[in-house]
C-alpha cells in the first residue's frame, strides 16, 4: 500500500502525520487566525500555545461548528497547506484514513468525499470514529487488561465541540448507546470569556488567551459548596486567588500566570475536612506567599494589565458535570455515562462500568477524574466496580488509534478508491463504513 496519512480532524486541533508512527508529524489549530498586525487571515504552524507570536485580539475563521463541517472551502484550504507545506504529500498515491464525528449528515459527508476525492485526488479512504480508534489504541497498549480481553469498552470524548460516551464492541461503536452533551472546550472557553468579562475586565476577543488561562490555571472542584466558601474569604485564606498578567506587546506578548506557586495553592483542599482545616494545612504555603509578595512590590507594577481569578477557576469546568445549573438543558457527564451504558444489553453493564476510557482535551482539567468517580458511584448498582482509565495523552490517542488502523492488515479491506467512489457515488460508498 502507498502513504497512508492519518488525519484526525478535529474542531479544535487538526492532528495528521503517517500511519504507523507513534506520534502525529503536524498538530496545528484546524482554524485561520488574523493578528491585528495581518491584513489578512493566516494558517497556523504550531499550537497557539507554543507560539511567540502576539495573538492578542485575533480573529479566527474556523471551518468546523459543534463538530460538524460547515464550511467545505476553508477546510480545504487549511488541507492544502498542510498536505503541501507541513505533511509533503501527494494526495493522488496516498490513501487517507480520516475521522469524522458519529452522525455526521449526509450532506456533510458527501462535502468530505468530494474534498478527498475530487479537490484533493486521494487514491483510496477509509473513514473512522474516535470511540472506536480510542478503543482500538487501548487494546493494543495493555493487551492483557479488561479491554482487551472483553473487547468492550465506553470511551467518553471530551473534545473541543462536544462530549460523547460512546460503548464499543469489537472495535465497533454501538451508535444506538451512544449519549452526547453538547458541552466540550470551546462552550468552557467562552464561559470563561463571560465571567472574566463581566468581573474584570472584557476579554470577549481574547480566545487564544482565554484558552491559555483555562488550560493552565482552570481544575475540577471534588466539593463545590465548600469551594464557593472558600472563594468568598478574603486575603491569604482564600486558597484559590491567583493573577493572570495579559500580553503588553513590548516585554512579553504571551500572557502568564504571576505566582505559578499560588495557582498550585487549591490542591490542599483535596481531603481537607473543612475550609478551616484547609487553612490550617496552609500556613507554609501562606508564608511562602508573603516572601512572594515582598519581592513582587520589587518588580514594575502591572496592576492594569492583569486580572484575578478566583470561583471562576473551578465554575468553568463545572459545566460539564452539572449544565443544569447554567440553565442548559443537559445531563451532567455522571448521568451521560449511565444512560449510555443503559442503552446497552445488561450482560455489557458490568464490564462497561469498569472499563470507562477518557480522552480528549478538556479531561486534562486536575482532579477530573476523582470528580466523575465520585458523581458515577452513587448512580451505579452497588455490586459493580467503577474503573475509569485515563489515555496517556488524551490529544493524540485518536490519532495513535488511526495510526495503529492504518498499519494493520484489514486496512485495505475497509477502503474505499477513487475508482469506486466515481463509478458508485459518495451514498453507496458509505455503507462500507456503516456498523
Amino acid at each position: 500500500m502507498s502513504n497512508i496519512v492519518v488525519l484526525d480532524n478535529g474542531g479544535g486541533l487538526i492532528k495528521a502525520g503517517l500511519g504507523g508512527e507513534r506520534n502525529p508529524a503536524v498538530v496545528i489549530p484546524n482554524c485561520l487566525y488574523r493578528p491585528l498586525s495581518s491584513k489578512k487571515f493566516l494558517h497556523p504552524t504550531t499550537t497557539f500555545s507554543s507560539s511567540t507570536e502576539d495573538l492578542t485580539s485575533a480573529a479566527i475563521r474556523r471551518p468546523i461548528d459543534r463538530g460538524y463541517l460547515i464550511n467545505p472551502d476553508l477546510q480545504r484550504d487549511i488541507w492544502s497547506h498542510l498536505f503541501n507545506s507541513l505533511l509533503h504529500v501527494t494526495p493522488s498515491t496516498s490513501s487517507l484514513l480520516l475521522t469524522e464525528p458519529l452522525f455526521s449528515l449526509p450532506s456533510i459527508q458527501r462535502a468530505t468525499d468530494e474534498l478527498v476525492f475530487e479537490d484533493f485526488g486521494f487514491s483510496s479512504l477509509v473513514v473512522a470514529d474516535s470511540p472506536s480508534l480510542v478503543h482500538l489504541y487501548e487494546t493494543s497498549r495493555r493487551p492483557d487488561g479488561l479491554v482487551s480481553e472483553a473487547q468492550c469498552s465506553l470511551v467518553v470524548d471530551c473534545g473541543f465541540s462536544f462530549t460523547h460516551a460512546a460503548p464499543v464492541f469489537q472495535n465497533y461503536t454501538l451508535n444506538y448507546g451512544v449519549k452526547r452533551i453538547d458541552l466540550g472546550g470551546k462552550a468552557l472557553t467562552n464561559y470563561l470569556k463571560e465571567l472574566v468579562s463581566y468581573r474584570a475586565i472584557n476579554v470577549m476577543d481574547e480566545t487564544f488567551l482565554m484558552d491559555d488561562v483555562k488550560e493552565k490555571l482552570c481544575f475540577v472542584s471534588l466539593d463545590v459548596e465548600r469551594d464557593l466558601q472558600v472563594a468568598r474569604k478574603h486575603g491569604k485564606d482564600n486558597l484559590f486567588r491567583c493573577t493572570y498578567v495579559l500580553p503588553d506587546g513590548l516585554t512579553h506578548t504571551k500572557g502568564f500566570v504571576k505566582d505559578p506557586e499560588a495557582a498550585k495553592r487549591h490542591l490542599a483542599l483535596t481531603d481537607a475536612a473543612s475550609p478551616s482545616d484547609a487553612v490550617e494545612t496552609k500556613k507554609e504555603a501562606d508564608q511562602l506567599e508573603v516572601t512572594d509578595r515582598s519581592t513582587d512590590r520589587k518588580r514594575v507594577d502591572l496592576t492594569k494589565n492583569e486580572f484575578d481569578l478566583t470561583n471562576e477557576r473551578f465554575l468553568v469546568p463545572e459545566m460539564i458535570f452539572q449544565p443544569a445549573d447554567l440553565g442548559m438543558n443537559e445531563a451532567g457527564l455522571a448521568e451521560c455515562i449511565v444512560r449510555a451504558i443503559n442503552a446497552c444489553h445488561p450482560y455489557l453493564h458490568p464490564v462497561l462500568y469498569q472499563s470507562i476510557i477518557l480522552t480528549g482535551g478538556s479531561t486534562l482539567f486536575p482532579r477530573f477524574v476523582e470528580r466523575l468517580e465520585k458523581d458515577l458511584r452513587p448512580l451505579v448498582p452497588d455490586d459493580y466496580q467503577v474503573n475509569i482509565t485515563t489515555q496517556e495523552d488524551p490529544i493524540l490517542g485518536v490519532w495513535r488509534g488511526g495510526s495503529l488502523l492504518a498499519s494493520s492488515p484489514d486496512y485495505d479491506s475497509m477502503r474505499i478508491t477513487k475508482a469506486e467512489y466515481e463509478e458508485l457515488g459518495s451514498a453507496r460508498c458509505r455503507r462500507r463504513f456503516f456498523r
